[in-house]
Formats: C-alpha cells, structure tokens, sequence
C-alpha cells in the first residue's frame, strides 16, 4: 500500500492573488487599482499561475523523494516498547534460607499449537526471604496498638477487632522479617465469632509497611471466611515492604483493618477470634519483561575513524534505558554514552548514536570546516580497540501484552522453585512505528520544530517522547499563571474491563515525557505531566433475550460491549477513545445494548457517577458531564437478561 503523501501546500491559484494583493495593500498603499485590468494586477496573477502549478508539482512528490526528506530532517522510526509484568514464582514449600531467582532468568507462556511461546526475561535478581509469624497485636478506634502476643500463645483466644467492631479496628501481624515482594502464607485456625458479614466478601482491607506508609496489598485468596474458619490468607507484599515498629516491636509488619462497609454489604456484629497463627513465605514476585537480553557482545575492532558503524547481531532494540558502549584501552573497558545527536559533542566526548530499529551504532563524524579544518562531533574510538556493548534488550512489541494467568512456564529451572504465574495482565507493549505513520509525523515534526509553544506542540511532543504514550491532552494549570498540564494516558489493553490501577501513569513513562517537554519548553514554563482526572461510570441495565440465546453469555457480551464503549484509548464514538470532555447520556447506552446480537429489547438502563478510587456511587441521572480535561472509566457495570 502506497504512503498516503500528506498536501504540502494546500494554496491554490485565487488564493496566492489575494495574498498578493494584501500585501500591496500593506506596503504600497498608493497602488489602488486592483482591478484585472491593471498591468500590475495581471503580473500578480501570472506569476500566481506559475506558482500553482509549481505547488502542484511539489504535493506529486514520489514516495521515494518523500521518505528520503524524511531522513534528512531527521525523523527516525520509533523503536518497540517492551511489555512488563509482576511474576510470582512460587516455591515448592517454604524454605528455612533465601531462594534467589537470578536476573535474567526466562519464563513463557504455553506453547500452542502453531503459535510460538511468548517469552518474558526477569529484569533483576529477585531474593525470596524466608519469614515466620512473631507478633499480634490490636487496635481499635483512637487506641494505640495493643500487644496480643501472649494470648495467642497461650490459647486466650483474643479478640481481633473492638467489642462492638468499627471501621477502622485494626488487627496487625508481625513477621520475623521484611519481605519485600513476597508472598505471604498467614495459616490461621478462627471459630466462627464474627458475626454479621459475608463470608465470601468480608469488609477488609490488607496493607502492609513499605517504609513509608502502609501500601495495599493484594490477596491471592482467603479461606478463612472474613477470620470466621480454619484457612488460608495469600498476600502480595509491596516491593518496599520493610520492618518498623508497631507498639514497643519491631518486626515485617502487615495489618488487615476493617473498612466501612459498601452498600448492602453486611458488617461485624461481633468482633472474630484467633486461636492460632502461622506464616511463611512461598513465593515472591518480581518484574519481568518482554524481551530478551544479549550481554557482553563484542561487535568487532575499530579503524580509528570517525563515523564508524557497528551493527549489533539482534533487533530491534527495544526503547528504554539509554545504551551503553565499552571500548577497550591499556588500563580496562571504557564506558561510552548513548546520545540523540551529536550536535552538541566535542572531540573529546565518549558519545554514539543508536538506531534501535536497524540495530546500528554510529560513532561521531568529523566535518571539514571553511578553513580546511576538520571538527570532530564526538572523540574517535582507538585504532584497533574492541568495541562491544554490555547488555541491551531486543525484542518487544504489543505480542507480549498478555492476559492474567498466561504466564506458566519456567524455563530457566531454579532450585526449589516449582512454578511461575502472573496474578496481572502485561502491559507496555508497543509495536514499532510503522513507515505510513512516520510519513505522517514528518510534517508535525517541521511545524513543531522541536519547540513546545502552542498545546499542539506539547501534545506532539509528548506523543514522541514514548511509544507508550497512547494518548494526549495539554491543559492550563489554575495553580500557576505560566503553568501547563500535560495530561497523558499510558497505552494498555484496549479491550475487556481494565483495571483503575493499570491508567496509573508509569514512573518510567513519566520521567521520558517530563525529559523530553524540560528540553524544549518556553523560558519561565512550568510543566506539570500527570494522568488525566477519570470520571467513573456505573451503568445498570436489563435485558430481553431472544429466543435460544443463553442469557449468561449476552450478560458477558453485554457487559464487554459497555466496557469498550467507556473506555478512555479504544472507546467513543468513533473508536479511537472517549473524547475529553464528552457527556455520557443514558439514551446513548441504549443504543449500545440494543445493537448487540440477541438482544430483543432494551427494557431499562440506569447511569450513576462513581468514584473509581473509593467505590462510592451516586444517585441516578440521565447524563453525567465530564470536565473538559476528564475521561471517562467503567465502573462495575451490571446487567441483567431475562427471556422473551
């Protein structure tokens, strides 16, 4: 498929005559006459005719021409992200020593009939600290905490929360150490005491010390029925899970505290007992990503010119951490520095330049000067030094954002290690950019001139600071009379229901932006990059079915339908996103549902506002506004299909 070549210069004939005359207007206001028949008015429109025909010529520039000024203004392809993911790696059975999982290590999906696996590398050595339970202790209300240690031990059976319970009554465990990403084991043995609640959906919230504050922690399950059985609580600790003190103990503290209930949640009536507790550490999670790492390749000896070119043996590489090069002298390896360009390089800078999709390395020219001189961008590597490059990642692309669950096989066996799993979907991933878009891009790329003045040129900007910036939006700051809010929503699976945490702007993704907008902002600009503020939506709806249509199936087609259709990337009217600023009206999930195969009628929708942090929900409306810089996101959405 041919380039779609962009309109150059969109004048025409008429309108080079009227510019024309606005500037006789301007610089020679004795010239009055404009008519046709004015000699002077007749050479405007002649020399307008040549110049029509001369822009036409421009805008049938071959495909070739066009890409080749591409590259001479300097617009490269945009290299593949790679996706990343938390990987559990559970262990066999707990263990009395650290188990570590050595950097590098690979895991993959399964492997499916004509399908190769995908396969995700561990980014760091991940160390899975043993622990054991050493301390309870208690709080309720105001009260500080209360060490229940001794009762526990000695069978007195306390009780976890405050006689009557409350929000906010506290139940905290001890563990004989940190463990900073583990999974957490706590084996409990309760009788049935707490009263009043749900047993498949109590009111509890776990977290747990990260140095700092206490951090969510996800539960992998819970068998005890809100601590009203005999069972099993599986934690995720945080990554910054650290020991501090609670009461007049140290220890690798967590807490479940109870929440106050949502509605039609039932809360304690009478507070639970614990007769006995144990904990272990059987697994960790650690972050792996889609690529594979090549380390210590040698890519050959260098000539002792300027502008050498070295090509790496894998790509393309994937964008992220900057790239460093090693070159050999008599005291060691030299570590040389990746750069964008070598515009502001000396001859005495260790720099290079990398095409990430061809998989080059290019070392600094030396350009001849007015007076015969040569200037050196760059200092030249030795004649006759190794060149080779430590570690660099290849591979990426939006492959490797995987479901929850896909992630099960360990190739790289580890002792005592039995097998791998990822409790989250990957995200991140990112194809490479395309040729068609890059040709789209070039002509942005003059307009902005690497300058960020106008919202347009933060918003294209941003767009090229990261391949996983999916979408854009620059917004004033009230806070700040020269401030702009650069608001960016990070690119993630574009389809089924997301999670709130998954639009939570990457710390990775946020630093290239705020990097790229530093270096090219107006004097005196305060730039803010932040997520936009999400508007949650909760629509209730109830369905007539057709005949012999199975009502659990279009209540999951249905329920997807609503999700694709509030979502902030893919959602929308036109599908490329819900639009900033755009209302939500009942009528217009009517005809979402209605148009859904096996749906005969639409008998009643419902639309509330929400709160996608805290869960609150509002009374009904017809329509739900959304600021002007705000988004929408699905909310726990509810439909019900009855037959025909």
């Amino acid at each position: 498929m041919a380039i779609p070549i962009p309109n150059l210069d969109d004048r025409r004939f008429q309108d080079l005559v009227d510019e024309a005359k606005r500037r006789v207007q301007q610089r020679c206001p004795e010239w009055s006459d404009h008519n046709v028949s004015d000699p002077g008015v007749t050479l405007i429109e002649t020399f307008a005719a040549m110049v029509d025909q001369l822009i036409y010529r421009v805008n049938r520039m071959p495909e070739q021409a066009y890409l080749r000024f591409l590259d001479l203004i300097g617009v490269d392809l945009f290299p593949p992200a790679a996706a990343r993911v938390p990987a559990t790696f559970r262990l066999s059975a707990p263990q009395e020593n650290p188990v570590v999982v050595q950097a590098g290590s690979q895991v993959a999906t399964q492997r499916v009939e004509g399908v190769e696996p995908v396969v995700f590398t561990l980014e760091r050595t991940l160390e899975i600290r043993p622990c054991a339970w050493a301390r309870l202790a208690t709080s309720s209300g105001d009260r500080p905490p209360v060490d229940r240690t001794d009762d526990v031990v000695d069978g007195r059976e306390p009780a976890l929360f405050g006689t009557p319970p409350e929000p906010d009554d506290t139940v905290y465990f001890g563990l004989s150490d940190a463990v900073p990403g583990g999974l957490v084991l706590l084996r409990m043995e309760c009788q049935v005491a707490g009263v009043g609640i749900d047993p498949k959906d109590p009111p509890l919230a776990w977290e747990a010390w990260d140095g700092d504050k206490w951090a969510s922690c996800a539960v992998a399950h819970d068998t005890t029925g809100g601590f009203n059985t005999a069972g099993d609580v599986e934690l995720h600790l945080p990554p910054t899970h650290a020991a501090s003190v609670v009461g007049i103990h140290r220890a690798g503290w967590i807490r479940c505290r109870a929440t106050k209930p949502e509605p039609g949640q039932p809360f304690y009536q009478a507070p639970p007992t614990l007769r006995a507790v144990t904990a272990a550490t059987v697994g960790a999670t650690g972050t792996a990503v889609h690529a594979e790492v090549v380390r210590d390749e040698v890519l050959g000896v260098s000539e002792g010119v300027p502008r050498q070119r070295f090509p790496l043996a894998r790509r393309p590489v994937v964008a992220g951490t900057p790239l460093t090069v090693e070159v050999a002298t008599a005291d060691g390896w030299q570590e040389w520095t990746e750069v964008a360009s070598f515009a502001d390089s000396g001859p005495a800078d260790r720099h290079f330049t990398l095409d990430r999709i061809a998989g080059e390395i290019v070392f600094g020219p030396a350009i001849r000067q007015p007076d015969g001189a040569f200037r050196y961008y760059g200092a030249v590597p030795a004649k006759a030094s190794a060149i080779r490059v430590p570690e660099y990642r290849t591979g990426g692309g939006r492959g490797g954002n995987v479901a929850r669950g896909m992630l099960a096989v360990l190739r790289d066996p580890v002792p005592f290690v039995s097998g791998v799993t990822n409790h989250h979907p990957a995200t991140g991933g990112v194809d490479g950019e395309s040729v068609r878009d890059a040709a789209v891009r070039g002509p942005l790329t003059l307009r902005t001139l690497e300058r960020a003045v106008t919202a347009h040129d933060y918003e294209e900007l941003t767009k090229g600071a990261s391949p996983q910036v999916a979408r854009v939006r620059c917004a004033e700051d009230p806070d700040s009379p020269n401030g702009v809010r650069v608001l960016v929503v990070p690119d993630i699976p574009t389809t089924g229901e997301l999670s709130f945490g998954w639009l939570k702007l990457p710390d990775r993704l946020r630093a290239d932006v705020e990097r790229t907008l530093s270096a090219r902002r107006c004097l005196g600009a305060r730039v803010v990059v932040e997520p936009p503020f999400y508007q949650g939506v909760t629509v209730v709806a109830r369905l007539r079915s057709r005949p012999k249509v199975v009502a659990e199936g279009l209540t999951e087609r249905a329920t997807r339908a609503l999700h694709d259709y509030l979502n902030p990337i893919s959602g929308g009217p036109d599908g490329d996103g819900w639009p900033f600023g755009r209302p939500v009206q009942e009528g217009e999930m009517f005809a979402v549902l209605q148009r859904l195969d096996g749906v005969e009628m639409v008998e009643d929708v419902m639309l509330f506002a929400a709160n996608s942090v805290t869960g609150e929900r509002g009374n009904r409306v017809q329509r739900i506004d959304i600021a002007g810089d705000a988004l929408v996101f699905s909310y726990q959405h509810q439909v019900r299909v009855t037959r025909s």
